[in-house]
């Protein structure tokens, strides 16, 4: 039991995280892109030792009839914890189901990310609604003296993260640095239109909110909603890019 135990652990963790990282996006709710090489290299190797231990015969273990065994009959009284068992539970939820993704509970929790200091900003593309993520929306705000997005409409997209008492609302985006241990938001205020339900992923069309003096610190992210509207949750969704279309 005890064998087959430290065979199957390996290789059902090694299973789920090749199926996780190699044929579906769902790697993405735990880690960042680049290191989907690294789970599809832990996956192999896991399967590969759990197969090269099920081959081998075990050390100090002559033949299944007691023979060169410590008691001499054959029986491992050794055993495995039953708590040890429980280990498999992760194993096999990377198989067969899905952790919920982040949303607006965490990120209710969770730290902003700070925003860096940026000198100098290029011109704005004519676009119209423009196209910006929730970071370089709050940096234009607060740090453009050249004040391009006063007047512009703008598009940005994340999920709805309940503001407080006041029944206002935040479209945020949770952004890993390497994976969701550290995750960060980074949000910005919404303002014109009543808090849809929380977790609802929308994209949002409207201007900068004229709080605080634009170009300065003290400008506040914010936006009049002039439309939002639902979208499918982005493959990307802890990143704080441009949205990439799920795949089918």
């Amino acid at each position: 039991m005890k064998r087959a135990f430290h065979n199957l652990l390996p290789a059902l963790t090694g299973a789920g995280l090749l199926h996780t990282a190699l044929f579906t996006d769902l790697y993405l709710r735990y880690v960042k892109a680049g290191l989907r090489p690294l789970l599809i290299a832990s996956g192999v190797i896991l399967l590969l030792l759990a197969l090269t231990t099920a081959a081998r015969r075990p050390a100090g273990h002559a033949d299944d009839h007691g023979h060169g065994h410590p008691d001499g009959h054959g029986h491992d009284h050794t055993g495995t914890p039953r708590v040890a068992w429980l280990l498999l539970l992760p194993a096999l939820s990377l198989l067969c189901y899905a952790p919920p993704a982040l949303g607006a509970y965490t990120a209710a929790r969770a730290h902003d990310k700070p925003v860096t200091v940026q000198r100098g900003f290029a011109p704005l593309p004519a676009t119209s609604p423009l196209p910006l993520t929730l970071t370089e929306f709050t940096k234009r705000v607060r740090q453009d003296r050249g004040l391009a997005i006063k007047g512009r409409t703008v598009r940005l997209t994340g999920f709805v993260t309940p503001a407080g008492r006041d029944g206002g609302w935040y479209l945020t985006r949770i952004v890993f640095s390497c994976c969701a241990a550290d995750s960060q938001t980074v949000r910005v205020r919404m303002y014109g239109t009543p808090a849809p339900p929380a977790d609802t992923w929308l994209a949002v069309t409207g201007t900068w909110h004229p709080r605080g003096t634009l170009g300065t610190a003290t400008a506040q992210a914010a936006l009049d909603v002039r439309d939002a509207r639902p979208i499918a949750p982005p493959v990307n969704a802890y990143t704080d890019d441009l949205p990439l279309t799920p795949s089918s």
